[in-house]
């Protein structure tokens, strides 16, 4: 499930705070988006501090899980009361459509996913205020009224039906943000991915799926964990190196004047490019373009584009970078 892009993001937190441990900057001062990442860490932690971090987005994506598993079984509730209720004014029982919804019996059913509650920091049974809330607005949106009224549905409205609700009410919950920050400061910045790979697992389930249908795993592969372990090694031993490298090619500026963020992101995304042959240069320079666009100043893109090329192409007319690919 994790992706390098998720890797790089935590990876420049992790070089961030090995930052704050060099007394490069003070504890307090705020870096846009990604809080205070107050850990100490010394280039020999940077692995086991990484690959915990990653850990703690899978259990997200877990806790993202059960939320929906969650809201079911309250809808089951709120069915019986409804049921019991319509029984004893003898009126007809109320449509069981929603609770026998076959995709979602499935995602509730999956071995996987009840091994992972285990380890969940958020039991979403002893919120049941909140998730009444998340309920309501399920039951108030036009999907649902448009589920409900269309008779016998197939599977794939089935599974629609909770990719709408994932999408469009669940995504964008304010409320649902500020429980997680309560748990994990880090995970409203993890959202914006885990939010596509739960999008990802509902569109995995079939009509064939059993409770051995397996969710994504946390890496996708060994290569993956090795890019990230590597990432972060050789972003913290080489830091003086690419630390230097920066200096050397900041235009026309003290580079203690560059933006921190800024150089971290450089620093991260320079041992990318000369410890990784096989990656593109052009991938990597894009994709910590785009880290900077989120997490930095309005500027930082532009110049972090023209000094990592800067530097890329001197290396490579030194004959000190080789990129295979």
């Amino acid at each position: 499930m994790i992706n390098r892009k998720l890797i790089r993001i935590k990876t420049v937190q992790v070089v961030y705070s090995y930052c704050l441990n060099e007394g490069l900057i003070s504890v307090d001062t705020p870096i846009q988006g990604l809080g205070e990442f107050k850990e100490v860490c010394r280039p020999e932690q940077g692995e086991s501090i990484l690959l915990r971090s990653l850990g703690t987005a899978y259990d997200l994506y877990n806790t993202m899980l059960c939320l929906m598993v969650e809201i079911s079984r309250l809808a089951l509730r709120a069915h019986e009361a409804q049921a019991n209720r319509a029984k004893r004014l003898g009126l007809s029982e109320p449509s069981r459509k929603f609770v026998d919804n076959h995709f979602m019996l499935q995602l509730e059913g999956n071995r996987q996913l009840q091994d992972n509650r285990q380890n969940q920091r958020i039991d979403w049974a002893n919120e049941e205020e909140f998730v009444r809330t998340l309920y309501k607005k399920v039951v108030e949106s036009d999907f649902y009224c448009e589920y409900m009224e269309s008779g016998i549905s197939s599977y794939e409205e089935d599974r629609e039906l909770w990719r709408k609700i994932y999408r469009y009410i669940l995504v964008d919950d304010e409320g649902i943000d500020s429980m997680l920050e309560d748990v994990n400061i880090y995970w409203n910045d993890d959202r914006f991915i885990i939010d596509t790979f739960v999008l990802k697992t509902i569109n995995r389930f079939t009509a064939e799926s059993n409770d051995d249908h397996p969710l994504l795993p946390e890496f996708r592969t060994e290569e993956e964990q090795e890019f990230a372990c590597k990432l972060v090694r050789q972003s913290l031993v080489g830091a003086d190196y690419y630390r230097g490298l920066i200096a050397q090619n900041t235009r026309n500026w003290d580079v203690d004047r560059v933006p921190l963020m800024d150089r971290v992101i450089m620093q991260v995304a320079l041992a990318e490019i000369t410890s990784f042959p096989t990656i593109p240069l052009s991938v990597s320079i894009n994709e910590y373009i785009e880290i900077a666009k989120s997490y930095s100043t309005p500027n930082s893109a532009r110049y972090i584009n023209a000094t990592l090329d800067n530097i890329s192409k001197k290396l490579m007319a030194e004959h000190k970078l080789i990129k295979n690919a």
